[in-house]
This record gives C-alpha cells, structure tokens and sequence, in this order.
C-alpha cells in the first residue's frame, strides 16, 4: 500500500512499518511530501521518523490504538458493513441534542450510547451531536485537547465503534453531528510542529501559538484540516459539523478558511447527494458567519447562541457575574431583545469586554440560523461545581426554559439530560497521563476558582476518577418524579415543534416580555406563554384569539374576552391561535 506524509523541513524521513524501516522518497508532484509504497492492511501498526528522529504517528492516521504516542495502525472506515441507507436530515427543523460519549452511560462507549439511542428517538429530537471524539491522552476527558484530527479515541471504541454509533442512529432516523476542534490541539501528544509549520507564531490563541491558515505553509495546513472535516463527513456518513471557537481561527487570507471549509461541505454535498452542514461556535456577534459566501459571508449554515442562553439564564437565576451582567441589568428585556433580534450584543457596549461589541443581524435573517439552548457543555461544565439549572430551579422554572427553548425561533438544542431535569452534575474532568500536566490543571482550575471566592477543596479535581464518575448521568432518574413529568413535557414540546412550520426570518416572531421575565412568543398559529416568576401571571395574547390548549405544566383555562391568559406561578403553555 501507499503510505505519505507532509514533511517539508525533512531532509530524509522513514516509514516504520511491520518492525521495517523504509526509506521514503519526496513526491515530485507535490512539494514537501513524502511517499513509499510498503506492505500493509487493516491494523499494521506503522509511524514515521524524520532525519533519524523518534518515530511518530502519522499527523492524518485514521486510528491510534495505542493512545496519541503510539503508533498509527491502518484503518479504512470506507470497509465498514453499513446497514442503513441514510439520505440525510438537514438542519431546518432540527432539534439538537448535545451528548458526551464518555458520561452518557457508565461504560463511556459508542456501543453503550448507541443502546440508549432509543431514548432519543423516542424524546423526538432529530440529531444527536457529539462532543469531541478524537484521541486523548488517558480514557476519560472532555475531547478538547484532542490530537490526531483524523482518529477517533480508541477507549470510546475507535473508528469501528463510531461507525457502529452513526449506523445505529440513522436507523432511528436519528442525524448525526460531530463536535470538531481546528482552533488548537491538546498540550499532549501533539506531533505536528515536527513535520511542518502546522502552527505560527504570527497569531496567539488563549492555548498558546495559533494554526497557520496564513503563514508560509499554510496552504497544506488548511487542506489538513478541511481534509479531516471531509473525512468525517465522507467517512462516517455525519449529517454535520460543529466547529468549535471559531473566534480563535486567525486568517488574513484574501478567503477566510472557514469559507473555504464551508464551500469544500456543499461541494461534497452535492456529490453525495445528502445534506450537509456546519454550526459554529463564535463570541464575535458577527452576521457575517451565517451569510451565505455569495453574499460575502463566511458560509456556515448556523451558529450557537450564547446571548439567548445569557439572557435566558439571568432571567432564571438572577445571577450577574461575568458576562451575565449586562443581561442581568434588565433581564426581561434582554431576552425579549435576544427573541426577536438574535444578538443582544449588536454594537452595544459590553462591559465584560470593556468596548463595543457584535453586529446587528439582519430582521430578514432565518432564525434557524442561530442555535437556542438553556444549558450546554460549557455553560454547566466552566461552572466551579458543574452545576445544572437543575440544581437550583424548580421543575416548574425548568419548564419554562423548555418552553422557551422549543417554543422559540432558534433551532433548538438540549444537552445530555436535559430532558428530565438531570440532578447529576457535569464538571470538569481529565485524565492527563503526564504528572506535570495533571498537576498544572488542577491547581489552574483550583486557583481560576480562587479568584472568584471559591475554596480550592470545593473544586473538583479534574484527575480524579470520581470527578468524571459524578457526571455520569442517572438512567434510572427518567423513571421518577417529578423527572418524568419533566421528561413528558419535553416531548410534547419537541412533537409541536416538529409539527410546526419553518420559523421563517427572525422578523416573524412577536414577542411581548413583561416583569420578572414574563414572555409571550407567537410564531404562525403557535403562541407560547412563560411565566417564571413565584406569582400569577395574566399575560396579555394579543388581538388573535386562542382556541385550544395545546401543552400546559399546569393546568390553564383559555383565555376570557379581555385576552389575558391566566398563568401560576413558574408554569408555561403553547396554545393554538388564530
């Protein structure tokens, strides 16, 4: 078989393979790359030492059986038994719903999530999007730090187990998305910066030396990466990507990577004849992300919301540190901002950043373009304690952020849990094989805490097996109360979501807020009602007459001729009008 490798500052470079070394020869056709055809199948464990170096995996190995120091092994998941014919399922009418292999269940396995796929078919949800899945130092972990773009972590159960995962889930008629980092890679096991200028110095990231996607070099960088997002895509038959931290992908080429990146998906789109697309997490408030690239936008197809989630979160909890403070001065009015416009932070000054911040979206705008969600990874997990809403809110103030996340105009997404008002909290947790890097993480995470008033025997320690062990979430939870009235009202919710039409521009949502948080949302013949404050509610529906209760947390009547609809305190309702 063929083996190559990019390794422009190599003088010589050798293939290991099969307990052989190969010299390789420079591609003539292609500048900086290696080649060398050598004996090989499926599993040959094989790497590549360059000018008599260590021998190192290979920077596009598709499998890392041995963890990311190891060597690669041969993997084609092209020769996986696909069982399911999948024509794909787009991102309109999505309901999205964030999952972590390794705290799903217990075993942390593909195959053990892949047995609760059931349940999420079952909730209504339409893709499943999984965090991080490529190798890590250790078994447990967020998937942040990964290294090997290509692979997928051998503990989860590698390429064959996520094949395995995605067959399972297609045959629920169940999409799914996978979480992908291109803005760094972990401080461990990470070999690229000896084969080539993977990195520059040019750019700095919160992680150290930024991706070269503009440097000498860079034209090979970026076709690593989009290589690796095709692959995914290709390979393992996703529906789509998420693409974290977007913010972090400093590029001053004349075409932004990500533009590249987006027009390489819905090429391969339309050569497999399925749709594809990308979601990107990014602080910026930029319009420009979602814009289509004929009209001079990056091209992704939607974007996480964070400042639906802030305002979102102060109206429930009435907490005001941080980046919550600016939602917190007028919470109803920033979610009422954040309903009808998308952004809160639209030009407007930021006092967490200390200067303007973000761009107005345009009113014409798909609202489908913006992801709306309550709860997600980084809003749990970043917290000192991994505290859920769940830990401080009622059921009933659950329930109306359920309602406002699923009655909303953004594509909604839950995460792990979620659904029934999961007690299990999700922290932060590790399993860094290098002492000194364990070490510098716990006493970071511990000392980041500090500074906020947080006693350093209050943080969880990320290395301890225990940490990872309370994140884990209770399956046997769902079956009580008040989990399964919790777990009941999602799925109503879900189902009339699904029943609905398009949400259409962001210019076709009303919504009317009101004190301590009181919302009204109408979108076509779908108004929902949320009031999360600890008093009743008349809130006014406007001059379309209500006809039929469609969901309600507790029960409610119709509203009388004056047209207010009756509401106890923290409890939510969708009624039909018109």
């Amino acid at each position: 078989m063929l083996f190559e490798v990019w390794a422009p500052r190599a003088g010589r470079v050798q293939l290991h393979s099969g307990g052989r070394a190969y010299a390789m020869e420079r591609d003539p056709a292609r500048e900086g790359w290696w080649r060398r055809e050598a004996p090989g199948e499926e599993g040959t464990r094989y790497g590549f030492s360059l000018d008599g170096g260590p021998v190192r995996p290979d920077p596009r190995s598709r499998r890392q059986p041995d963890g990311p120091d190891g060597p690669s092994a041969v993997a084609d998941p092209g020769r996986f038994p696909w069982r399911q014919e999948w024509a794909g399922r787009p991102l309109p009418g999505a309901v999205l719903y964030e999952l972590h292999v390794g705290t799903f269940t217990r075993e942390g396995t593909f195959d053990a999530a892949a047995a609760r796929l059931p349940h999420l078919a079952s909730l209504g949800v339409t893709h499943v999007e999984l965090m991080p899945v490529c190798p890590f130092p250790g078994t447990h972990g967020w998937g942040y730090e990964g290294v090997s773009l290509w692979a997928v972590h051998e503990p989860y159960g590698g390429p064959g187990g996520l094949c395995r995962f995605v067959d399972a889930a297609h045959a629920l008629g169940l999409g799914v998305v996978l979480d992908v980092v291109h803005n760094h890679l972990g401080p461990s096991g990470n070999h690229l910066p000896a084969f080539g200028p993977y990195f520059t110095d040019t750019h700095h990231t919160p992680w150290g030396a930024a991706v070269n996607l503009d440097a000498p070099g860079s034209g090979e960088v970026r076709a690593y990466l989009t290589g690796s997002a095709l692959a995914w895509l290709r390979d393992y038959r996703l529906d789509g990507l998420r693409l974290d931290a977007v913010h972090a992908l400093a590029d001053t080429r004349p075409e932004h990577f990500l533009a590249e990146l987006s027009g390489a998906v819905d090429a391969l789109a339309a050569r497999l004849g399925r749709p594809l697309f990308l979601i990107a997490e990014s602080d910026l408030n930029d319009p420009a992300t979602t814009t289509p690239r004929e009209a001079g936008g990056l091209g992704l197809h939607a974007q996480w919301n964070d400042d639906f989630h802030h305002a979102l979160h102060t109206v429930l909890t009435g907490e005001s540190q941080g980046y919550y403070a600016d939602f917190a001065a007028d919470p109803a009015a920033a979610l009422g901002k954040t309903l009808r416009g998308g952004f809160f932070h639209d030009g407007t000054h930021s006092s967490f950043r200390g200067r303007p911040h973000g761009r107005p979206l345009d009113p014409a705008a798909p609202a489908r373009r913006l992801l709306g969600y309550a709860q997600n990874h980084d809003q749990i997990g970043n917290r000192a304690l991994g505290d859920r809403l769940s830990a401080r809110l009622s059921p009933g103030l659950l329930a109306c952020a359920a309602a406002l996340v699923l009655g909303g105009p953004f594509t909604p997404m839950l995460f792990m849990g979620e659904e029934w008002g999961a007690r299990t909290p999700w922290q932060f947790f590790t399993d860094h094989t290098d002492p000194q890097l364990a070490e510098a993480v716990r006493t970071g995470r511990r000392r980041e805490f500090a500074a906020h008033g947080w006693p350093a025997e209050e943080i969880p320690d990320p290395q301890d097996p225990a940490t990872r062990a309370r994140s884990c979430l209770d399956w046997e939870e769902p079956e009580r109360e008040p989990h399964r009235a919790l777990l009941d009202w999602h799925r109503r919710l879900i189902a009339l979501r699904r029943a609905a039409p398009d949400p259409g521009p962001l210019s076709a949502t009303a919504v009317t807020t009101g004190p301590g948080g009181t919302a009204v949302l109408r979108r076509g013949s779908l108004c929902t009602a949320v009031n999360p404050t600890d008093a009743p509610a008349a809130l006014p529906l406007g001059d379309i007459p209500a006809r039929e209760v469609l969901a309600a947390w507790r029960p409610v009547g119709l509203p009388g001729p004056d047209g207010l609809l009756h509401l106890p305190p923290a409890s939510a309702a969708v009624l039909r009008c018109g």
